[in-house]
């Protein structure tokens, strides 16, 4: 019979690994890894006398994408255009970027199979009678691995032709030239942290789950057990 097992550590742990799982795959999708250095508006623009239009622009780059400014001649405006540079893996612009690329990707696909796995620690708490908590913490001790891996072999990567074009002639291997990091990069950052503190907080949620309160109610033949 199964028992819906609902606890504060559990449910905190269930969430902080959803959280986790996306904010890794939002901060690998997103361009806003660089922010590269400040670019001029076109003399067009300034011919027009449009006067916000001399505002300087930041274009992003990310791992296998770019957000740039585009102009609309016609209409005096300008959007910010975004999505892939590069068309397949092998266009990702350093080798590094596409080590990169690897282990993040492997870290966010084993955090995501873990966020799917803890919907159902509540009322599935073992797996080939091992406790799901505990395989889902191990999991997502790995995952932590390759995120890390993946963090460390990316400013390898700022030496590249692309990131020399956006960073200036400055740039290299771990030294950023013009360009500054963006949001994306220190939420990979913040996330690679949080999945190392639910892999060790795994441990009290199953704790929780298997308390002697939890006994004590599976024993008076309660099936939804919720303990603050």
């Amino acid at each position: 019979m199964c028992h819906v097992i609902v606890t504060c550590r559990s449910m905190l742990w269930t969430l902080l690994s959803i959280v986790v799982a996306f904010a890794e795959l939002i901060a690998f999708m997103s361009a806003d890894w660089l922010i590269g250095k400040a670019k001029p508006s076109s003399s067009e623009d300034v011919d027009n006398g449009t006067g916000g239009s001399q505002e300087p622009y930041h274009p992003t780059l990310g791992i296998y994408g770019r957000c740039t400014r585009i102009s609309h001649m016609q209409f005096s405006r300008r959007d910010t255009l975004c999505g892939p540079y590069a068309e397949n893996f092998s266009e990702i612009a350093s080798g590094f970027w596409q080590a990169t690329a690897i282990f993040l990707a492997m870290g966010i696909m084993i955090l995501c199979t873990v966020a799917f796995m803890s919907v159902f620690t509540m009322c599935v708490q073992s797996i080939m009678k091992k406790s799901i908590f505990n395989v889902c913490g191990l999991l997502q001790g790995i995952a932590g691995l390759f995120l890390i891996l993946g963090l460390i072999l990316y400013p390898a990567g700022w030496g590249c032709q692309k990131a020399i074009s956006y960073c200036g002639p400055y740039a290299s291997a771990y030294k950023l030239g013009d360009c500054s990091l963006g949001w994306a990069f220190y939420t990979a950052i913040g996330g690679t942290v949080l999945t190392f503190i639910c892999a060790v907080f795994s441990a009290q949620a199953e704790i929780a789950t298997s308390s002697d309160k939890v006994q004590e109610e599976i024993e008076e033949g309660k099936n939804l057990i919720c303990l603050l």
